[in-house]
């Protein structure tokens, strides 16, 4: 069965509260079920994790090496624009990964163009909304 590990940074638990306008009205733990339950009618172990803490994020990326992931979909929040740390352990780690990011990053502040994230993904999705995430998991699973 392949596994795939979705991945939400910062101010993520927050969704469905925090700058609707922005990030829309759809809660975390919604997203997490319909990928759930998307994978599972795929043959797919979809699991998730989320931590407003880099280090944890970082360290959940190297147990990914160890348990079987087979690829990554992440929405690193603020961490896409700082963290040379969270793009250093994708890198180690070797494994397949989709950013996504909900709102459309380059149609905001000059600063979100800058992803230290996106040289080494496969894709990235932006825009979409909590769709982005879907669009992910369909690709991952068309290509495998």
């Amino acid at each position: 069965m392949q596994k795939i590990l979705i991945l939400h940074g910062p101010n993520l638990n927050l969704l469905g509260d925090r700058e609707p306008e922005i990030y829309g009205t759809t809660r975390l733990e919604d997203i997490d079920a319909r990928l759930t339950a998307r994978g599972r009618e795929r043959h797919c172990e979809v699991r998730s994790f989320q931590s407003n803490w880099e280090g944890a994020l970082i360290d959940r990326i190297h147990e990914a090496r160890k348990d079987g992931t087979q690829a990554i979909i992440i929405n690193p929040g603020g961490l896409t624009h700082t963290s040379v740390a969270l793009r250093d352990a994708l890198a180690a780690a070797a494994i397949p990964f989709i950013e996504v990011h909900l709102s459309n990053v380059h149609a905001r502040e000059a600063f979100r163009n800058q992803s230290f994230l996106s040289q080494l993904a496969l894709g990235v999705i932006s825009g979409l909304g909590a769709r982005g995430y879907e669009l992910a998991l369909d690709y991952l699973l068309e290509e495998k």
